[in-house]
């Protein structure tokens, strides 16, 4: 029975929220492959952080809000020697982690990528673990680290699977924000009275929209969105734990809920009353599905809807490379998904925009056998205007099976084909990659990729004796787990 708009009764917590804080403050994680992803997940992430730091664009966001403040016990940033509060930390960690969107994925209903989580997860884990040296307490440990961020991907990804913020308009961030929020409301010690509240207005909360996303609007929000919800989780939580009420029915009150406001917006592509979309739709109960499943970007720094097609084309490109003016057209096979948000013609405004470009990455692709960061820079874009002809040759279709395996729980495929055609009648083969180097179907072809990559990494970045203890401790999960934060920290500070 659904309660009167202007009754004043005061309801339970929604069951939403009350199953989050459950998960967090009572699930225990056994799943070794979990504890082992958690693992690799950490340090790729770490090293697309350092790798972010040669782009001033970032960078200039980094840093104290005012300069010179001192921080005691403040979390550090990679790569840097700043000590911050622990809000502005995990924005700035959130923010490197993001930039260069190279770090890991997860596609669904909803997309996003679920290790954004770590700038609040490390930021308020180094703090806490300095703060409770001093008060000669016992340090928290590294396996808190890891432990928090299997459930944050869990939470994230789960509330993904089969709800579509996008579809109402709202970016994918508001699921960090949430996530976060309720790891580190947990790090810091809530009690379920705290962490509920903390959660409840993790929801009210404003939400960004996705036009930053999207043309005409794309641009380098994208890239330091994360680093906002992350830290904005991290407020949050620390305003919960001073004892702030929480909001109980922040869902589902009725005219002024999340739902009714901002959830109520018909799905014109499904088959679904617009009254069942007011509630959140979950799959499956919490576990640790999403971190065993997480997709890894390896080789490309690109949106993950195009990895395969990056992939394909890099395996067409000793075909095609000195017959680049013989092209007459380009076909790329893909999937709903990566023809709703990244398939774009016409210019492309900056770098945010040309990453979230599925015919820009195919065609430098094509054109270099490569795809790196620099490659989305205004000053390789200038040089090369070849990539834009070829843009203009390229045709993008969808093929329904693509779309299909897509969703299905059991292959959650990323499939692209591209095949290229010749002036003269010929064309190449058509070359159809399924699934990416960083799925879980590839996992041990992929992981020593993944190594190697974090190992450049963190080369771009740090001195090699420095590099050399980080692969120590990589390689010894159980000397990583031991480690208290802080000393994981120490690591990484320059």
């Amino acid at each position: 029975m659904t309660p009167d708009a202007n009754t004043h009764h005061r309801p339970d917590y929604d069951t939403v929220l009350q199953d989050i804080a459950d998960y967090v403050l009572d699930y225990r994680i056994t799943r070794k492959e979990a504890w082992s992803t958690a693992r690799h997940c950490l340090m790729d992430s770490l090293g697309c952080g350092l790798l972010a730091l040669r782009f001033p664009e970032c960078t200039k966001h980094l840093g104290p809000l005012v300069e010179g403040t001192q921080v005691p016990h403040g979390a550090r940033v990679p790569g840097t020697q700043f000590r911050l509060d622990p809000v502005k930390a995990a924005w700035d960690l959130g923010t490197l982690i993001r930039w260069l969107d190279y770090n890991d994925t997860w596609l669904a209903a909803e997309w996003g990528h679920p290790s954004d989580n770590l700038g609040g997860i490390l930021a308020v884990a180094d703090h806490l673990s300095q703060r409770q040296l001093a008060r000669g307490e016992t340090p928290l440990t590294m396996a808190a680290v890891l432990e928090a961020m299997i459930k944050a991907h869990e939470i994230q990804g789960v509330l993904a699977l089969d709800n579509a913020f996008n579809r109402v308009g709202l970016d994918h961030v508001v699921l960090v924000k949430v996530a976060s929020t309720a790891v580190v409301a947990q790090l810091m010690g809530a009690n379920r009275e705290q962490l509920l509240s903390a959660l409840s207005h993790a929801w009210v909360d404003g939400h960004p929209l996705r036009t930053y996303r999207h043309a005409p609007n794309a641009g380098s929000r994208k890239s330091w969105a994360a680093g906002d919800a992350t830290s904005r989780a991290v407020r949050l939580a620390d305003i919960a734990l001073r004892g702030e009420m929480g909001i109980p029915g922040v869902l589902t009150a009725p005219e002024w809920g999340f739902y009714d406001v901002l959830f109520s917006k018909t799905n014109q592509d499904q088959q679904i009353k617009p009254e069942a979309q007011r509630r959140f739709h979950l799959q499956r109960e919490y576990g640790s599905y999403v971190m065993e499943n997480i997709l890894f970007k390896i080789s490309y720094p690109a949106e993950f809807h195009a990895q395969t097609a990056v992939e394909a084309a890099i395996e067409l490109h000793p075909n095609v490379r000195d017959r680049l003016d013989d092209i007459d057209r380009i076909r790329i096979t893909t999937h709903e998904s990566a023809l709703r948000i990244i398939s774009k013609q016409g210019r492309l405004a900056n770098p945010a925009d040309r990453d979230h470009c599925l015919q820009y990455m195919t065609a430098v692709a094509l054109v270099s056998g490569s795809l790196r960061a620099e490659h989305y820079e205004d000053e390789f874009h200038t040089r090369h205007p070849e990539i834009d002809r070829l843009r203009d040759r390229m045709e993008v279709v969808e093929n329904p099976r693509y779309s299909e395996e897509y969703h299905q729980p059991d292959k959650r495929s990323i499939a692209n084909a591209i095949q290229v055609f010749f002036k003269d009648g010929s064309s190449t083969e058509e070359v159809t990659i399924e699934y990416p180097l960083g799925h879980r179907r590839r996992r041990e072809e992929g992981i020593p990729l993944l190594e190697q990559k974090f190992q450049a990494n963190l080369a771009s970045r740090l001195p090699a004796s420095r590099c050399r203890a980080i692969m120590k401790l990589y390689r010894d999960p159980a000397g990583l787990m031991a480690t208290p934060v802080h000393r994981f920290m120490d690591y990484f500070i320059i």
